[in-house]
């Protein structure tokens, strides 16, 4: 069988305005231990805005998603306006608030949201051409926006004290997605629409490896996908 050919989304470096990095780098080391063949992409312009991770304060300065992405990505990087489904099997996206300041406005108009145009046509097709798409933290609220009225499932993690952003759920089911709720040690299987989400951090109380093993979990699955659908 063909390698296993991924297209990975990041948008940024840092949790509070870009790629969370500890997701970023387990979906690598999942990609990898697969023997994935892996090409990271990033919008080329700059961020929303750069935080400093020390105070949580905003700065005056500006960044590129696309330089700031190649830190994680060892400098290879690639603009996201180039980014052909033909050239891919799989879709992944790691969580980090840059996903819902970056890759959409989620972090700022909620359920008003809008998701950026070269991301929104990649993800649908993805969608459109039957690929896996697998996703983690809060980046599946962006399936939820461009594909929710096709009835899709996904999960942004839970409700209660353990879920600080549990909110989101209820935005993803205005969009008419089917929501799970699930917490870090599950993967949400849409095997219908070939996507697949994970919680990761979107649990407060979870742990570097607990996210490692999540995300790991959720590698495991699209690539057991793509292997059967390869099969048929």
């Amino acid at each position: 069988m063909e390698g296993f050919k991924v297209a990975v989304v990041f948008h940024g470096n840092g949790v509070y305005e870009g790629t969370e990095t500890t997701e970023g780098v387990a979906m690598l080391c999942g990609l990898s231990r697969i023997g994935a063949k892996v090409q990271v992409f990033a919008p080329n312009r700059d961020q929303y805005h750069v935080v400093n991770h020390l105070t949580g304060e905003e700065q005056e300065q500006k960044r590129n998603i696309m330089e700031e992405s190649a830190r994680i990505a060892r400098g290879d990087c690639k603009d996201l306006k180039s980014l052909e489904v033909d050239d891919f099997d799989a879709l992944f996206i790691p969580g980090g608030f840059g996903a819902a300041k970056n890759l959409s406005s989620f972090g700022f108009k909620g359920a008003e949201m809008t998701v950026d145009e070269n991301l929104e046509k990649v993800i649908k097709d993805f969608y459109t051409a039957k690929k896996h798409i697998g996703m983690s933290c809060i980046a599946p609220i962006l399936i939820a926006k461009v594909l929710g009225s096709d009835g899709v499932k996904i999960t942004l993690g839970g409700k209660g004290e353990n879920f600080p952003y549990d909110d989101a759920l209820d935005v993803a089911s205005s969009f008419g997605a089917e929501v799970e709720q699930m917490d870090m040690y599950q993967v949400c299987s849409d095997t219908k629409n070939n996507i697949f989400t994970a919680p990761a951090y979107m649990q407060g109380n979870a742990k570097p490896h607990h996210v490692f093993d999540n995300i790991e979990n959720l590698v495991q699955e699209v690539y057991k996908a793509f292997q059967n659908k390869s099969t048929e």
